[in-house]
This record gives structure tokens, C-alpha cells and sequence, in this order.
């Protein structure tokens, strides 16, 4: 036997196998669409109000100069770190699973395999229930626009105790799109990147409608169309009386931090996570700046084409109003599609924001299998897990493992939204912790690894971002009631870190016993 042979035999019982079994199927274009629709701008879009503002409002914060266009460009400058990091190490270790990978193979097998698994899997989980339950609403909330008096679409659209809400319904939608969206990448999984692709396209498409939409109707289009809604009490002018007219102040801007975080500019990691799906180095090197930069600027134009129609202070009064928020659901769509002043361009606006909850779906469901896969591979997790299917080319057992976790959470969120279960978006202080554990291991790498001035800005890179994701941990932790953290998030959180301790040191155990030290996998990069 060879030294190759002798490698190769080794390699076999570190690894479940010498290959992934996974095919280059991701182009150029796929990577920069699963980045973005990883940085989910439409959703965001949507839920400034339900999510930012509005529970602002509550925790008696003050508001005034909240400017949602400074908002992005801070945030966007802050992540720069975050780009560089994503950018050069996606290059250096073009694995599936991704920064999995970095953190695992730089700060060791425990560390690397714990943190991932609660940063990401477990994080992921949640966020993609939320999601699913997003897309529910957004659907009811399409269809009561068209038929308001339509209860079925009213039971759609309104979460679970903040009105006439029907969770049965609203799970069993759910259920269907998740359901739809994993058998495509169980039976298809070529088309799953295309399919992402071509929500991502049409939501670019549907963002740059709604703009030019709200700049053809104008100042006076808005004023209108909230006028015109009759609501007792609610008019443009109330609206804009409610909200401050300062133009910017830093903390209350800032404040709004980890709402960006939570839905935008920190998410470059799905196309690292598919990294040796990704066909040719140009869409290694450049899909993480380019998509980072696409995002920013469509985010800022669209917050500040609504300013430039609605005003400043009547959009931050408006996103702040519950009634507009809770029975109108009022946001960055919803206003374009009042002021469209044409059913069909209203339903085409409609549509698009329904498509940009899905584009998020449709990249999470194959990004959190990547993690699973990866993560099996190296045996942390069940071995079984990294199984791709001959036939499909799919990690099929993976797929399966996300649906029913998913939809587990959907079903709960859709019955207990308003009762505690809303803290699933809190569970995102999870992934903000672990970017700080990932830029570190971009810092302990550089140490290790680099030379010169590659050296000195990955370790840079890697030590801002230490310092960034823990101010945004702070901020999480220091207004607990804004941002939907309480004990069951704590739960969530600390439940998932000692499930992966009992996870690692179990696989170590069991597989010791077999002749094979699982820590062996993190001292080399797994294979292809």
C-alpha cells in the first residue's frame, strides 16, 4: 500500500467519506441571489413597523431622530468587517458548511462544532419559522387588500392574539410552501439554486416597481391614499403630528441597530456555506462584496424614496402608528401598492412581496442542509445526515431534518404567537454571538497563516467584528422587551449550547469506542 493508499484509508475514518457527493451546480448569478436573498430586504421592508418601531414606541424609547436612510448606511460601514472576512475566507476553506468550517478547523472540534450548531442551525430554524409564518401573513395581507371584508384572509394575516387570527389555517399554508420548497431540493436541487435565483430577480424587480410606483404618485398620492382610508382619527396630518421632526439623532438611530442586524447586512454567509457547490473562482472571490453592495443600495434607496414622498416624519409616524401597523399593515409595500392607483400593478407589488418572503425560504432551506451535512460529515452529527442521494444528488435526510424541525416551530408560533412565542426572533442574539467566535477564528487564522498586509487586515477584520457583533449582543440583551428576548429565548439559546455539548462529546464517546477519534477531522479540511 502507498503512502496515498495509507492517506487515504486514514482520511476514511476521520471523514464518513472521501467525497460529499454534492455537484457544482451554483453559478456566479445563484451565489450573489443567495446572498441576497439571505440579507432579506423585503421582509425587513415590511416589518420595521411590527418589529422596530412600534415595539420602540412601547418600551417608551425616545424617537426622536430616528433616520431609517443613516440607520443602513451605519449599519452597511459597521459590516465591512464582515464582508472581508466572508470574502477571504470562503476562499481559503471553499467547503459546504462554511464559516462552520473556519471556526471548527481554527478554534478546535467543540468550540467550532457547539457554537455553529447554535448559532446557525438552531438559529436558522427559528428565523425560517418566522419566516414561513411571515409569508402567511403577507399573503393574507395582500389578499385583504384586495377583499378587505374577507375573513379567511383576515385569519391569514393577523398573528395569533393580536386579532381575529386563524393559526390552524395559517400553519397548514405554511406547511405547504416549506413542504413545496424541500421536495424541490430533495428531487431537484439544481433548480432549488435556480429557483432562489429567480425569486431573487423578480423581487429586485418588484423593489425598483414599488419605488418608481411611489415616485410617480408622489407627495400627494400618499397624502391620499391615508386620508382615504377613513379611519377615524388617522390622517396624514395626525400621523405626521405624532412623529418627531428632527432630522437625525444618534441614539435613537442607533437603537434600531439590531434591526438591521436581525434581517440585513450580517447574513453573507449562505453563499460561503455552498462554497464547493460554486462553479469557478470569480464567484468565490467577488459574490460576497457584490451582493453586500446590491443589498445597501437597494435598502437605502427604498427607505429614502419614502421619505422623499411621505416625509421623514409621517413615515417614522406612520411605521410607529399600531393602527396602521396592526390593522393596515402599513410598510414599504403596502403604501406602493395604495398609492398604484391600478389593481393590476397593486397585484404584480403584491405578488413581489410575497415572492421576497420566499426567496428567503427557498436560500434557508438549502443553506441550514449544507450545515447539517457538513456537520455530520465530521461526525458531530449523526452520520446518517451526511447522506446525498445517488438519484437526486440531494443531502435528502438533511432536507428531512429541517422540515420537521421547521415546521415543529411554525406550528407552535402560529398558536402562541403573541404568548411568548415571538421570542424565536430574539433566538437571532445566538448568531450574533457567533459572529464574534467567527471573527475570531478569521483572526486566529491570519495569525497562523498569513503574511504581510493579508495578515494584517483579516486579523483586523477578525477583531472589529469581535467588537461589533458584541456591542450587538449588548444592545440585544440591554432592551430585552424591544427586541423579543425572555426566558424562553434564554430556553432556546442555552437549550441548543447544551444539546451541542451532549451532541459532541457523545459522537466522541461513541465513535472512541469504535477506534475512531472524531477530533481528528478538525486538523484538515474535509473533503470535497
Amino acid at each position: 500500500m502507498t503512502n496515498d493508499d495509507d492517506k487515504a484509508a486514514s482520511k476514511s475514518k476521520v471523514f464518513v467519506r472521501e467525497s460529499t457527493g454534492l455537484v457544482k451546480n451554483v453559478s456566479f448569478l445563484d451565489s450573489i441571489a443567495l446572498n441576497m436573498s439571505n440579507m432579506s430586504v423585503g421582509a425587513l421592508l415590511a416589518s420595521i413597523g411590527i418589529s422596530g418601531l412600534v415595539p420602540m414606541l412601547f418600551a417608551g424609547q425616545n424617537m426622536a431622530g430616528v433616520n431609517l436612510v443613516m440607520l443602513s448606511i451605519i449599519a452597511f460601514i459597521i459590516t465591512i468587517p464582515q464582508i472581508i472576512i466572508y470574502t477571504m475566507m470562503s476562499r481559503r476553506y471553499p467547503r459546504a458548511g462554511g464559516d462552520y468550517v473556519y471556526v471548527s478547523r481554527n478554534l478546535g472540534g467543540p468550540i467550532g462544532s457547539i457554537a455553529s450548531f447554535m448559532g446557525m442551525v438552531c438559529e436558522t430554524t427559528a428565523y425560517l419559522a418566522l419566516i414561513v409564518l411571515s409569508t402567511v401573513f403577507a399573503i393574507g395581507s395582500v389578499g385583504i387588500f384586495f377583499f378587505s371584508n374577507n375573513t379567511t384572509l383576515l385569519g391569514l394575516a393577523i398573528p395569533q392574539g393580536a386579532g381575529p387570527s386563524n393559526s390552524i389555517t395559517q400553519f397548514v399554508v405554511g406547511a405547504l410552501i416549506f413542504s413545496f420548497l424541500i421536495m424541490v431540493n430533495i428531487l431537484k436541487p439544481k433548480f432549488g439554486y435556480k429557483l432562489v435565483t429567480i425569486f431573487t430577480i423578480f423581487g429586485i424587480f418588484a423593489l425598483l416597481l414599488a419605488m418608481g410606483t411611489l415616485l410617480a404618485a408622489g407627495h400627494t398620492g400618499v397624502v391620499n391614499y391615508i386620508n382615504g382610508l377613513g379611519i377615524n382619527g388617522t390622517t396624514y396630518a395626525s400621523v405626521t403630528a405624532s412623529a418627531s421632526s428632527t432630522f437625525f439623532s444618534w441614539g435613537p438611530t442607533i437603537f434600531l441597530l439590531p434591526l438591521i442586524a436581525a434581517f440585513v447586512y450580517p447574513w453573507l454567509n449562505a453563499a460561503p456555506a455552498v462554497a464547493s457547490e460554486v462553479k469557478g473562482k470569480t464567484a468565490l472571490k467577488w459574490n460576497v462584496p457584490i451582493s453586500a453592495v446590491l443589498v445597501f443600495i437597494f435598502l437605502t434607496s427604498s427607505i429614502a424614496v419614502m421619505y422623499f414622498v411621505g416625509g421623514q416624519q409621517f413615515i417614522n409616524g406612520a411605521y410607529s402608528n399600531p393602527t396602521l401597523v396592526f390593522d393596515y399593515s402599513f410598510s414599504f409595500w403596502t403604501l406602493a401598492m395604495g398609492v398604484a392607483g391600478n389593481s393590476l400593478l397593486a397585484a404584480v407589488l403584491g405578488i413581489g412581496w410575497i415572492v421576497a418572503c420566499m426567496s428567503v425560504l427557498a436560500y434557508g432551506v438549502i443553506v441550514i442542509s449544507r450545515y447539517i451535512l457538513a456537520q455530520s460529515f465530521d461526525r458531530f452529527l449523526p452520520a446518517k445526515l451526511s447522506t446525498v442521494s445517488q438519484k437526486y444528488g440531494s443531502p435528502i435526510y438533511a432536507h428531512a431534518v429541517d422540515l420537521i424541525l421547521t415546521l415543529g416551530l411554525v406550528g407552535l408560533a402560529a398558536a402562541y404567537y403573541t404568548g411568548g412565542v415571538n421570542c424565536l426572533f430574539g433566538a437571532i442574539i445566538a448568531s450574533m454571538i457567533y459572529f464574534m467566535i467567527v471573527g475570531l477564528s478569521a483572526a486566529v487564522h491570519a495569525y497562523k497563516k498569513e503574511k504581510g498586509g493579508t495578515k494584517a487586515l483579516l486579523m483586523g477584520a477578525g477583531i472589529l467584528n469581535i467588537f461589533v457583533f458584541g456591542f450587538m449582543s449588548y444592545q440585544f440583551l440591554e432592551y430585552p422587551g424591544v427586541w423579543s428576548l425572555n426566558d424562553m429565548t434564554g430556553y432556546f439559546v442555552i437549550g441548543s449550547v447544551i444539546v451541542g455539548i451532549l451532541l459532541y462529546f457523545g459522537s466522541k464517546w461513541f465513535y472512541g469506542k469504535k477506534g475512531i477519534d472524531i477530533s481528528l477531522a478538525y486538523k484538515e479540511l474535509p473533503p470535497d
